[in-house]
């Protein structure tokens, strides 16, 4: 596929529980009204389906915190369930005839699929006016939440001399030393397939690298959160991921650290890999689920996407100053970025998926 081909294109009621009308008389009808949606029951609850990433192992995650407080100030109560990208959408697309989830969080193109499905409702929540435009749905079918950024970890006490070309991982001394999560199941593995089409100028080349990384890889997994675990521990000393996750897993994991690769003679670079969300169409509670959007969005929930998730907030108009913001920052500072063109990919996805696994074998 050409390069260009990558680049960017510049009601029912429900009723609130009298104990959290009596508890929640300062919040604004935002966070404690009722009777937005078009399929509620009465029930005080929100199911969230999302990528991984955003919770934390330990409840210190950006999702705990965020959920907390929700919990507290509506009397809602949140009910979640993760996994990969591709896995969440189509569990989404799957009961689009009985939806079970209210909010659907992925990252693109997953997040764009699930649009193009139509299991998004269309929903401007409060504070997506200060969202850039290429985090958001044109027909407000979903928003992102959190930014992020593709990358690479590896193991920095075993690696003293780190990899930073793409070329330098098909060394011998990889051997059964490097993993990637499976494209068109998990997000950031989807993810490396772009990264990869971009560096190297299409999809015949990149196909043809991966083919010839395969000789070191360990073999396709689903999910890339885990991953950051055996890098740690030296089983695996290379593996994709992406800046937020692994930024955050980092604090615990010390043997973390995370780089770009670059094709050989060119400079590192990554992309946006945002968290999108979105309200599922026909969702069972829709007004808690949008309750939980907005909430999502609010200057105080996204002030605390780097210093408890260590990711980059999706407002633009929120610079936090923290530790984290300041590290995560001086992270990505001489990396070039690029914009894929997601509605050019998301169609051509299978194919694409097709492609690698011809490529490699999986």
């Amino acid at each position: 596929m050409p390069r260009n081909s990558l680049n960017s294109r510049t009601s029912r009621r429900c009723r609130t529980p009298l104990i959290a009308v009596i508890g929640s008389l300062a919040l604004t009808a935002s966070l404690a009204g009722c009777g937005d949606g078009s399929g509620d029951s009465e029930e005080s609850v929100v199911t969230v389906y999302s990528a991984d990433g955003l919770k934390g192992v330990e409840g210190d995650g950006w999702y705990d915190k965020v959920f907390a407080d929700f919990e507290k100030d509506t009397g809602i109560e949140v009910r979640y369930e993760e996994g990969g990208s591709g896995e969440m959408v189509d569990r989404v697309i799957s009961e689009k005839d009985d939806p079970r989830a209210d909010l659907i969080v992925a990252l693109p193109p997953y997040i764009q699929h699930a649009e193009r499905k139509g299991v998004l409702a269309s929903y401007d929540p409060k504070g997506s006016e200060r969202v850039h435009g290429s985090g958001k749905s044109a027909d407000n079918r979903w928003t992102s939440v959190v930014n992020n950024y593709f990358g690479f970890i590896y193991n920095k006490k075993e690696l003293t001399d780190p990899p930073a070309t793409w070329e330098e991982l098909l060394d011998p001394k990889y051997k059964d030393k490097i993993q990637y999560s499976t494209p068109g199941v998990a997000g950031n593995g989807t993810g490396l397939l772009i990264k990869a089409m971009q560096d190297f100028g299409g999809e015949k080349p990149a196909m043809e690298y991966l083919h010839k990384l395969e000789e070191n890889n360990v073999g396709p997994t689903p999910s890339t959160f885990k991953l950051a675990a055996k890098v740690d521990k030296g089983e695996i000393l290379v593996a994709n991921g992406d800046v937020q996750t692994n930024f955050d897993q980092s604090k615990t994991l010390s043997n973390l650290a995370i780089w770009f690769p670059a094709k050989e003679g060119g400079k590192p670079t990554t992309f946006a890999m945002y968290y999108g969300a979105g309200v599922v169409d026909g969702a069972p509670h829709s007004a808690n689920g949008k309750k939980l959007l907005n909430y999502m969005l609010t200057e105080k929930a996204q002030k605390q996407v780097s210093g408890i998730g260590g990711g980059f907030p999706a407002r633009t108009d929120v610079r936090p100053m923290d530790e984290n913001a300041i590290e995560l920052a001086r992270l990505i500072d001489g990396v070039t970025l690029f914009e894929p063109n997601w509605e050019r990919i998301e169609p051509k996805l299978d194919s694409y998926v097709a492609a690698w696994k011809t490529a490699t074998g999986n």
